[in-house]
């Protein structure tokens, strides 16, 4: 057992992002989330399907996050 719980260690801040078969890695969460949030505002249709669902799973704390069904 853990002397510290797993969710009180200090997460990655790094994060993979897969929109539109475009893989891009982000230095900074904060900064993809707020890049996808706009983006998702911006955009229509499927594009906003997209950056929709790449935010959400960014909300949740994902390192990984892709618009593709797996």
């Amino acid at each position: 057992m853990l002397k510290t719980p797993e969710l009180a260690m200090p997460r990655s801040r790094t994060v993979t992002t897969v929109c539109n078969g475009r893989r891009k890695v982000w230095t900074n969460y904060e900064e993809a989330k707020s890049y996808f949030l706009e983006f998702m505002m911006s955009a229509d249709g499927e594009e906003h399907d997209r950056a929709e669902c790449i935010y959400i799973q960014l909300i949740h704390g994902l390192e990984e996050c892709s618009d593709e069904d797996e």
